[in-house]
């Protein structure tokens, strides 16, 4: 059985995915554009998304659902 490779992250989530969109915003500039351009886009919209939904889940701010109690 194949042992599972892991390591530790040198960076948060937040840092890594906009690392990327910012790699993948700076990727589609240099491209013409088309296809290809508009994939790279498309991902780092995605990255983005991801980036908030992250930061929205970690906010202070977010609580869960209180259940009604009867």
């Amino acid at each position: 059985m194949q042992k599972r490779r892991r390591f530790k992250q040198t960076q948060c989530l937040e840092e890594r995915l906009a690392d990327e969109a910012k790699r993948l915003r700076e990727q589609a500039n240099m491209l013409p554009r088309g296809r290809v351009r508009d994939a790279v886009e498309r991902k780092a919209i995605q990255v983005e998304a991801a980036y908030e939904v992250s930061e929205l889940l970690r906010s202070p701010g977010l609580r869960a659902p209180n259940s009604p109690t009867r």
